[in-house]
């Protein structure tokens, strides 16, 4: 996603094995959809590794110095295009666990409001 017009996903690797069963996917993804990826997205620097043995994953490097993974094994091309394209339109932040459900700037003394009060 663009903050500010400026794309946060710098480097996208993709790595894969060449033999592996669970790599088919990506594969095949590597050879149809993965040019029309780096077209439509000039700004990204997209990298193959070839890692033997292991199962394939997109690894996606930001701007804020994050980076996140996502294992795509057994899984078919378009689903890794999807995968792909959730990396690239995200913008790197950290999840942060919220601890209610009402985020507001300043909490009520008296508690959330419900229709379900019981006297």
């Amino acid at each position: 996603m663009a903050l500010r017009g400026v794309w946060q996903l710098q480097k996208l690797i993709v790595s894969y094995c060449d033999w592996g069963g669970s790599s088919r996917g990506i594969r095949a993804f590597m050879e149809s959809q993965l040019p029309a990826f780096k077209g439509k997205n000039p700004q990204l620097e997209v990298v193959t590794e070839l890692t033997r043995g292991h199962h394939p994953y997109l690894k996606g490097f930001y701007r804020n110095k994050n980076e996140r993974v996502v294992c795509v094994k057994n899984l078919i091309s378009e689903d890794i295009l999807l995968h792909a394209t959730r990396l690239r339109n995200a913008l790197g932040r950290k999840v942060i666990k919220l601890k209610t459900r009402h985020v507001i700037k300043h909490p009520s003394v008296q508690g959330t409001w419900t229709i379900d009060t019981k006297f």
